[in-house]
This record gives structure tokens, C-alpha cells and sequence, in this order.
């Protein structure tokens, strides 16, 4: 039976949104400095949480009618965006 590496999984994180129409870029999670939500189109700014599990927790402390999710940062490297 092969034996897997086991790797950390505290890579940084972020919480991201869809836009509200079609065609319009996601927006990302940036908490105050109170703790209070609010929303940004850089993912560069947005708060980065330490681990996928403290991002998705805060992803689902949002209202649910706002779609939020947790998003590896580093996926959008791998996808060519300008997440990193």
C-alpha cells in the first residue's frame, strides 16, 4: 500500500464573493480593524486568514444571502490570475 507525505494544510487564505451580475469580477473579504466586513476587488487587500478552516468559518458567519466562500490564496497562481 503506498504512503502519502503528509503536508501541512495552514496555507494562507481568503473569502471571496461572486459578483452581483454577470460578467462582473468576485470581490474579497477585508475586515476592519472592529472586526466589521467589507469588500474589495483586490484580492491583494483582502484579510488573510491562516488556514482554509478559519476561512471558510468566517465565509459562513456572512449573511448567506451573499455567497461567500474560503479560496486558497495561492489558487489564483496556479490559475493565472493576480491573486499572489
Amino acid at each position: 500500500m503506498p504512503q502519502f507525505a503528509m503536508t501541512p494544510l495552514s496555507r494562507q487564505a481568503i473569502v471571496t464573493k461572486a459578483g452581483a451580475r454577470v460578467g462582473e469580477g468576485g470581490v474579497y473579504l477585508r475586515l476592519t480593524d472592529g472586526g466589521a466586513p467589507s469588500w474589495t476587488q483586490d484580492p491583494r487587500e483582502a484579510t488573510a486568514f491562516e488556514t482554509m478552516r478559519e476561512a471558510t468559518r468566517a465565509s459562513l458567519r456572512l449573511p448567506g444571502e451573499l455567497r461567500a466562500f474560503a479560496l486558497p490564496r495561492d489558487v489564483g497562481c496556479d490559475a493565472g490570475l493576480q491573486l499572489c
